[in-house]
């Protein structure tokens, strides 16, 4: 029989990071290729304990529906977290509970953006939401990406050249893939684009509470006051469990009443059992002190991989210094085909994520790659860099 595909689908290619995943059974593979938390961050002792005090306290409560905003002791949680860590807590915004972060990014396109509709990322960007964007009849316009952050000028132009764009998808903290954390400066030239243009912003900040390093940024929401002109989205991913998909979107009302009728279309609601779960741990246990764990975790993975990289790379191959988060990006120089390097790397036994991978334009070439210390063991990491190393210098 054949099908014919929806428009939105008809066209569209897999992950080029899940399809990497399905080589990474032959265990002699090192990867880097991962976007994942380490396994030595989950508080597998204390979520043990929480869920069986759930199934004898609260039974009914996590196995039974529930509310499509999320449960409420938990919506309470993330508000005072995000008043009191980040300072944001903006007169007429509301909270809802997602399936993740990426779900949040998902659902901000389906209540914005019409079939043709465009938004602006920075390039490179985070190939979820790219795939959020198109499946959903929406264009990625990419602007270049700077060590200070997106290009405020190239953001003007882009939004002057696509009257149609509905949103600004930006990951200012230890972007994905590149690492970088964009200035205050450049937040404040940014905000000041998307006001003068009125098109929202969406702040993607899954990694900001993971910084091993440097001074904390004002988020480009808090900036933004009561204006409502930023939605920002985290999760609890990278800080408790990945597996639980258990994020979050804060926005205006309007917004977040529309994103509650997409979701109920969707999935009802984000999956109880974790989002309780996750309150429970807020209330019972030290939050802070187990991301500060996390936090030394990374340095010291963050570290040795850079330590790696200067000793093994060739010298004309630049890479981000990130302090936070869980990205390198290596930039290789136009004697190499960026494509085949990865390809010869995996031969070799070394999985990295092509930078076209992460490109607005799914036809574009990157002569860059990404790089996950958060995963791979510290052994690994020096055996997969010296492999690395040793290709940079093979031309």
């Amino acid at each position: 029989m054949n099908y014919n595909f929806s428009d939105k689908i008809a066209g569209m290619k897999p992950s080029a990071i899940r399809e990497i995943f399905k080589s990474l059974a032959d265990p002699s593979i090192i990867s880097f290729a991962a976007g994942n938390p380490s396994p030595l961050s989950f508080p597998t002792e204390a979520i043990e304990k929480i869920a069986g005090e759930i199934l004898a306290e609260q039974a009914v409560a996590a196995l039974q529906y529930s509310v499509t905003e999320g449960y409420g002791p938990l919506r309470e949680d993330v508000k005072a977290r995000l008043r009191d860590k980040f300072g944001i807590d903006a007169a007429g915004d509301e909270t809802i509970i997602t399936a993740g972060g990426q779900q949040g990014i998902e659902l901000a396109c389906k209540v914005l953006c019409n079939e043709g509709d465009a938004v602006i990322c920075e390039e490179p960007t985070f190939i979820g939401a790219l795939n959020a964007f198109r499946s959903n009849g929406a264009k990625p316009i990419g602007v270049p990406l700077r060590d200070s952050g997106i290009d405020p000028e190239a953001l003007d132009r882009a939004l002057r050249e696509h009257p149609e764009a509905k949103m600004i998808y930006l990951i200012p903290t230890f972007h994905n893939p590149a690492g970088i954390t964009s200035t205050l400066e450049n937040r404040k030239a940014v905000l000041k684009v998307a006001r003068a243009h009125g098109v929202p912003i969406f702040e993607d900040n899954p990694y900001g509470e993971l910084r091993f390093s440097g001074e904390d940024v004002d988020t480009i929401k808090k900036l933004d006051g009561d204006e409502g002109g930023v939605i920002y989205c985290s999760t609890f991913s990278k800080i408790l469990s990945a597996g639980m998909r258990v994020g979050y979107v804060t926005a205006p009302a309007p917004i977040i009443s529309k994103m509650v009728i997409a979701k109920q279309v969707e999935d009802v609601h984000t999956n109880i059992f974790f989002q309780i779960l996750c309150h429970r741990f807020i209330d019972e246990y030290d939050l802070d002190a187990h991301i500060a764990g996390i936090r030394k975790l990374y340095r010291d993975k963050c570290g040795l991989m850079l330590r790696s990289l200067e000793e093994n790379l060739a010298p004309d191959v630049p890479f981000t210094r990130p302090d936070g988060g869980l990205f390198i990006w290596c930039t290789l120089p136009d004697r190499f085909d960026g494509a085949e390097f990865v390809r010869d790397a995996l031969k070799r036994g070394v999985a990295v994520v092509p930078g076209a991978t992460f490109c607005c334009d799914e036809g574009a070439k990157s002569n860059s790659f990404r790089l996950n210390y958060s995963t791979p063991s510290d052994e690994d990491i020096v055996k997969g860099v010296k492999i690395l190393g040793e290709l940079t210098r093979e031309k």
